[in-house]
């Protein structure tokens, strides 16, 4: 199993999230986290003083996958809908899972 973790401008994650659920992927997690990205424009741009840097309000994306096709396509579906027209819009992690164990009520 595969972990993809992407970090994206908040203007793209519906469109990411739309081009994943409508290709099955059902698992997602979509955080708002304090990021580095280069701004799209003055609106997105930020100072953060705990940080003493700039920063924009990105969005980690999170699911799992069963195999590697699977992580394939998802980034594939990812990298086609979070463009922005900057020659880096954003980063895609992918990580192994040990192991996915469920939470019981026992």
């Amino acid at each position: 199993m595969k972990e993809i973790k992407a970090f994206i401008h908040r203007n793209r994650a519906a469109d990411v999230v739309r081009a994943l659920r409508g290709a099955g992927y059902t698992n997602l997690s979509v955080v708002d986290v304090k990021g580095m990205l280069a701004a799209l424009d003055e609106q997105e741009r930020n100072y953060s003083i705990e940080l003493g840097a700039e920063i924009i309000t990105e969005v980690k994306l999170e699911l799992v996958c069963e195999d590697e096709s699977s992580a394939t396509e998802a980034v594939r579906l990812i990298r086609d809908n979070a463009r922005t027209g900057q020659s880096r819009a954003g980063w895609i992690y992918i990580s192994e899972i040990q192991a996915a164990l469920p939470i019981d009520d026992h």
